[in-house]
């Protein structure tokens, strides 16, 4: 399934990896400010949904359906934005961002609200860890 797959360069600098998932890579975006996780399915020459074939959909929505469930019990965010765009960054990445009333961008979208706040580098480790403790126990108990 991954033949061929490279991570777009601007993904690898702004994100940091947390899991493989059946179909998706999936990354923790470097700004403190949102719990904001993105997904990469491990597809080459991939830059839109539909280019996906129906088994690698439901893979993909299971993948995203298990994110978002991590996100919510971790977090406990009031709702979940879950978007693909890619306007800056063509290849195929769905972002999972929990949102919060509090937060910086609330109500609207948060792409360009506010500079880029990156992890401190302990705080980002403990979060890919519980991130990832809450995907594995996830799997496990399916």
């Amino acid at each position: 399934m991954n033949a061929g797959f490279v991570l777009d360069t601007r993904l690898q600098v702004d994100t940091d990896f947390v899991i493989d998932l059946r179909l998706c890579t999936v990354r923790l975006m470097n700004d403190a400010q949102y719990p904001w996780l993105i997904l990469i399915p491990k597809i080459a020459n991939l830059s839109e949904l539909h280019q996906l074939s129906e088994a690698q959909q439901h893979l993909l929505n299971q993948d995203s359906n298990l994110t978002s469930k991590v996100l919510m019990q971790l977090f406990e965010p009031e709702t979940l934005n879950v978007a693909s765009l890619g306007n800056i960054v063509r290849q195929l990445h769905i972002h999972h961002v929990a949102r919060f009333t509090d937060d910086p961008a609330w109500p609207g979208p948060i792409w360009g609200k506010h500079p880029v706040m990156p992890y401190e580098d302990q705080i980002k480790l403990e979060r890919i860890e519980a991130i990832q403790a809450s995907f594995t126990h996830m799997m496990k108990n399916r």
